[in-house]
C-alpha cells in the first residue's frame, strides 16, 4: 500500500520540527513550515513541481524575515546596554583624540562622540562600538 505524497511532506515537516526542538535555531522551523505548506498543496491536488516551488519560496521568504527580525532585536539589545549613561574616569588623551579611560575595573579606549565637545569634567558613555566607548559630557537617558 502506497502513501499519498502529502503524507511524505507532513512526515518530513514533523521530523524537522522535532529536530528544531533539539537545536533551537528557528531556521529548521521555517523549513518545517514550508514543508507543511507543500503537504497542504499536495493535499489540495497541486502537482509536484508546484509543491516544491511553494516549499522553496516559503523557505526563502521565511528565512529573510527571520534574519531581519534577528537584526532588529540585536539593534535593540545594543541600545539598551546597561553601560549607557555610566560615568568614566579619563586617564589620558592621545593626540589623535582617543582617550584611555578607567571603567569597570579596567582600562578602555574611548573617544568623544564629536571632536567639538569639551574633554573636561565628567564624561558619560553614550554608545559602545566594538570595544571602544563613545563618550559625551551629557548624561544620556537609558531606554
Amino acid at each position: 500500500m502506497e502513501m499519498e505524497p502529502y503524507v511524505y511532506w507532513f512526515l518530513l515537516a514533523f521530523g524537522l520540527l522535532a529536530l528544531e526542538m533539539v537545536t533551537g535555531t528557528f531556521y529548521m522551523l521555517i523549513v518545517s513550515i514550508a514543508l507543511g505548506l507543500a503537504g497542504i498543496a499536495a493535499l489540495l491536488g497541486l502537482n509536484l513541481p508546484l509543491q516544491i516551488t511553494l516549499s522553496a519560496m516559503a523557505s526563502i521568504i521565511g528565512t529573510v524575515i527571520l534574519r531581519r527580525m534577528k537584526g532588529m532585536s540585536t539593534g535593540k539589545m545594543i541600545s539598551q546596554s546597561l553601560d549607557i549613561g555610566q560615568s568614566v574616569r579619563v586617564i589620558s588623551w592621545r593626540e589623535d583624540g582617543v582617550a584611555r579611560v578607567h571603567y569597570r575595573g579596567t582600562e578602555w579606549d574611548a573617544e568623544l562622540e564629536s571632536s567639538s565637545l569639551q574633554r573636561d569634567g565628567v564624561l558619560y558613555i553614550k554608545a559602545i562600538q566594538g570595544s571602544k566607548l563613545i563618550l559625551t559630557p551629557y548624561k544620556p537617558q537609558q531606554q
